[in-house]
């Protein structure tokens, strides 16, 4: 089976993206993306959602201000 390409929705997260060649860090920043749109409360999302926003605070500020998002 062949996986699709998801495109970053937000200017910050396709700036960042140009700079990954690690498929599983590209997976990660877009999944964290889609985290921040959506916000599920789905307690495995949020656990990994929250490992990355640790691990890319930067991004997720950046995210936030473009989202319109209350940080």
């Amino acid at each position: 089976m062949q996986a699709i390409e998801q495109q970053p929705v937000t200017r910050a997260v396709a700036r960042v993206l140009l700079t990954v060649s690690d498929p599983i860090t590209r997976s990660d920043l877009l999944f964290l993306e889609a985290w921040e749109i959506h916000r599920p409360r789905d307690l495995g999302a949020t656990l990994r959602a929250t490992q990355i926003r640790r691990a890319n605070p930067d991004l997720v500020a950046a995210i936030e201000r473009e989202l319109g998002h209350k940080a």
